[in-house]
């Protein structure tokens, strides 16, 4: 079923306010984090008394004692023939980046904190409603929702969500005005059940949706007539599937799926077979033999918890490879999708090439462990990361390449550098998701309780320099559960439990209106909570 809302329009990212106001600090963010979010690679012309005043904060001596800093070893890292051009601090800490982390650990991190506290959101241009298909509810809750590869290269701002009625609504969330009418959105109803994932293929060509119902959908979108299109039904899982990730080598053609079964499932769609053409069952299971507990007299012994896959991304550092998360701990495992191993005494069970070696989320000596909800791997300043949000209501950081946690380490003398969390924020859900934003710097999160986002500025995660800032913001703006999560080039959208998806995005000047006139600009805006 194929539907259209009113009319669609032509909106100029170029003259946002948010975009004119990220442009007019000048002293505090460099280009890189201005770019991040303006979705432009051109450097921003500042005026000769800026440049000036900027120099003049930037001693020689500094340099130098950075420059000597760096070890004999580690300086062959930093190319000989760019050190003679640091004009500043900043040059030498994004050459030191490109490098090498280890000269880039012993840089100095500057917060980005106050730009992620300017994230502002229109009550009446910002905010779209999941309308319910049956008569007897007005909304709909949406379940997942992610933005196109377009609109995070900063193009098209196409949002796909999906709702608990398996419904599918593809949004424009460019920039308007208040008094400007929604532009045009599709929706289409792949299923009759909930929808707990949806993912667009690298060219945006597909779109693929994992139901409840144990099966996953392959549908073809076109946004230029509002038609979507279902060309492939797959069925493989036992029961409901949780996540999808697809193959950035194949696109439109390989994906993984995980589901509440246990089982990981890959997907060839050159073939005419609807079956999986890898399945790994029971993936997060226990290798090692447990005793059970015994019942009580008269009473049946306690069901084994169900060890479900909550999240899967292919690995950037081995292209055959995808990492997995579970339900029960914080073990996450990496697995061969070209040649997996059997183990001598298992017959048919796969084994992982390996696995995190302690759990993070049993964090200051917890004795019980959570589960992840969900993965995302960095990009960009934080490459080579990978932060998984934990139902301990911390985000915590891995080596990607190795899995070993930074966080949850009792041998590390200050956690908080490696894990981020915020006093307000619960995740004791896996309906919450987290996302990093398309420059790699900002991580954004949802929360199991008081309709609230939480941004990190996380771009020295995994760097212990110490003395930086990793304060979480909070937004909020929506009432109940805000489960999912996605960031665009200049904006990230939330879901939650009231029915909506609302946008956010930096604009300082009205972010400060917001505070001087706090009771009046209530009724149009939402803004951070967080004082200053």
């Amino acid at each position: 079923m194929v539907s259209t809302l009113d009319s669609p329009m032509e909106i100029d990212n170029e003259t946002s306010s948010g975009r004119l106001a990220l442009n007019n600090r000048t002293n505090i963010f460099n280009d890189d984090e201005v770019n991040c979010l303006t979705g432009t690679d051109k450097k921003r012309p500042g005026s000769e008394d800026t440049q000036k005043g900027a120099r003049k904060r930037v001693k020689v001596e500094d340099i130098k004692q950075a420059e000597a800093a760096v070890s004999d070893d580690e300086q062959e890292f930093v190319p000989v023939q760019s050190r003679s051009r640091y004009s500043s601090m900043y040059a030498l800490r994004f050459a030191a980046m490109s490098s090498s982390p280890r000269v880039f650990s012993r840089l100095p991190h500057f917060s980005t904190h106050s730009l992620l506290r300017s994230f502002v959101s229109s009550n009446k241009s910002d905010v779209y409603k999941c309308h319910s298909i049956d008569a007897n509810s007005f909304m709909t809750l949406p379940y997942a929702c992610e933005y196109s590869h377009e609109a995070k290269r900063g193009g098209l701002s196409l949002l796909a969500v999906s709702t608990e009625q398996g419904t599918v609504h593809i949004l424009n969330t460019a920039k308007r005005r208040d008094w400007d009418v929604e532009p045009q959105r599709t929706m289409f109803q792949p299923y009759a059940n909930a929808i707990f994932d949806v993912q667009w293929s690298h060219s945006d060509t597909y779109l693929a949706t994992a139901s409840a119902g144990s099966s996953i959908q392959i549908s073809t979108l076109d946004a230029t007539r509002c038609d979507a299109k279902t060309t492939r039904v797959m069925r493989g899982h036992s029961g409901t599937v949780k996540c999808l990730a697809w193959d950035p080598n194949y696109d439109g053609t390989m994906l993984c799926s995980g589901g509440r079964d246990g089982a990981i499932c890959l997907w060839d769609l050159r073939q005419d077979s609807s079956g999986p053409v890898v399945t790994i069952s029971d993936a997060h299971e226990n290798t090692m033999k447990v005793s059970r507990p015994k019942p009580r007299k008269g009473k049946l012994a306690p069901a084994v918890p169900l060890r479900s896959i909550t999240s899967l991304i292919y690995s950037e550092c081995e292209p055959h490879g995808i990492i997995s998360a579970g339900s029960l701990d914080g073990i996450l495992r990496h697995w061969d999708l070209r040649l997996p191993k059997k183990s001598k005494s298992t017959k048919t069970r796969i084994q992982p090439t390996h696995s995190s070696p302690i759990d993070p989320t049993t964090y200051q000596g917890t004795r019980r462990a959570r589960g992840i909800t969900s993965l995302t791997p960095g990009s960009g300043p934080t490459a080579g990361l990978l932060f998984a949000l934990g139902n301990d209501s911390r985000m915590h950081t891995y080596y990607l390449s190795s899995l070993v946690p930074l966080s949850g380490n009792t041998t590390n003398q200050e956690d908080g550098e490696y894990s981020y969390s915020h006093p307000n924020m619960r995740t004791e859900s896996f309906y919450v998701r987290s996302s990093l934003s398309p420059c790699g710097r900002w991580l954004a999160s949802g929360g199991a309780d008081n309709g609230s986002v939480y941004l990190f500025d996380v771009s020295n995660a995994g760097r212990a320099s110490g003395g930086y800032d990793t304060r979480g913001v909070e937004l909020k703006g929506q009432k109940g559960e805000v489960g999912a999560v996605d960031w665009a080039s200049d904006m990230v959208a939330s879901c939650a439990d009231d029915g909506t998806v609302r946008v956010w995005r930096p604009d300082i000047d009205i972010y400060r209106q917001c505070q001087a006139e706090s009771e009046e600009m209530k009724w149009d805006w939402s803004w951070s909570v967080d004082p200053l």
